[in-house]
């Protein structure tokens, strides 16, 4: 079995931060590509942001980028997303998810993925 587990969210103020954690098993991602999306009952699943395998390029989407952080420990089987300055608008259930090829930014490019964590701004 590969696993895909986030941990880490919770309900948090305007302004505060949260770090999500997500933790693979069954074998190893450290030669995938590693993302983090998420989805609202309003919204598509939206990509937040990315780390390739040699962790040399990340990208972020426009709403977050300079308020969230991703990062990998290939030895851990871990990504991270540092999340500061949280806004209502982050509100919504985070997915971690993995791509065994390039370096995509679209949902339906990801092999594996996790069960999802919400994450809660109050406003």
């Amino acid at each position: 079995q590969v696993h895909l587990v986030e941990s880490g969210g919770g309900l948090v103020q305007t302004g505060g931060s949260l770090r999500l954690l997500c933790t693979a098993s069954g074998r190893s991602f450290g030669s995938e590509t590693m993302a983090w999306f998420r989805q609202t009952p309003e919204r598509e699943r939206e990509f937040v942001a990315l780390i390739a395998a040699n962790e040399f390029l990340t990208v972020y989407t426009d709403s977050v980028r300079g308020r969230f952080t991703i990062s990998r420990d290939n030895a851990k089987n871990s990504v991270y997303l540092q999340m500061n300055d949280l806004r209502p608008g982050d509100t919504a259930v985070y997915y971690c998810a993995a791509a065994s090829r390039g370096v995509p930014t679209e949902s339906r490019d990801y092999d594996y993925w996790g069960q999802g964590i919400q994450v809660t701004v109050s406003s």
